[in-house]
């Protein structure tokens, strides 16, 4: 009964000051995510995925693990440099999951920045977790290569070479490479009816690529 209400009030602190937040970037839907949290708070050592709209419209992420304590946390178009200076404290932290799968860099490479950006972006995060949850697993999915940012697909190459490199002398981090899987057969196309009609989402059966990659990562 104790811990329930000092969730509560935690809840309200931070609800309190997120409202003290200016500018900050789709606080509704973080203050949505801690209403949800104060009625029903996700238990510890759960499966957090944190992202941007590529784990927001995974809306059946939670039925495709049905045995798993999946918490999906994607925001809006989110940008991981957003996760990094903002998000934390609210929709990573608190949850002390026993395994985080990260999907972010896409939006921040189409918004102009670079592939180094992202990985340096990503390094500061790995750093905050590895930190404050030293015994979390710390999953990393490739940026995807979206049909309609061919133009950027280069700083997309740069940030996931730098950040599979990065992770390969990390202990409890893994990089997984989700892009392959939605490419054509045997070639470096994307495959863009594994897309909606935006060409930059997934559809189900892209998500159906991504989980047949993520299956034994989440198991």
């Amino acid at each position: 009964m104790k811990a329930k209400i000092l969730l509560l009030f935690l809840g309200i602190a931070l609800s309190t000051q997120l409202h003290a937040q200016t500018g900050f970037p789709f606080d509704n839907e973080i203050r949505a995510f801690k209403h949800q949290d104060s009625l029903n708070f996700p238990p510890k050592n759960g499966i957090l995925f944190i992202g941007s709209s590529s784990i927001r419209k995974w809306t059946d992420l939670e039925k495709r693990f049905p045995n798993e304590p999946i918490i999906r946390r994607g925001v809006g178009g989110c940008e991981l440099w957003q996760i990094v200076n903002y998000y934390t404290p609210y929709i990573l932290f608190p949850y002390q999951p026993r395994k985080i799968f990260i999907y972010a860099g896409e939006n921040d490479i189409a918004a102009g920045k670079t592939g180094k950006f992202v990985f340096e972006e990503f390094e500061k995060l790995w750093e905050m977790i590895n930190k404050k949850l030293p015994n979390t697993t710390v999953y990393f999915m490739s940026v995807k290569p979206s049909p309609s940012r061919a133009k950027f697909f280069g700083e997309v190459e740069i940030a996931n070479k730098l950040i599979k490199n990065y992770l390969a002398n990390k202990p409890n981090s893994t990089f997984i490479d989700v892009s392959t899987t939605i490419l054509k057969r045997n070639t470096a196309v994307s495959d863009s009816s594994l897309f909606e009609s935006d060409l930059l989402h997934l559809n189900s059966k892209g998500y159906d690529r991504w989980q047949e990659v993520l299956e034994p990562y989440v198991r």
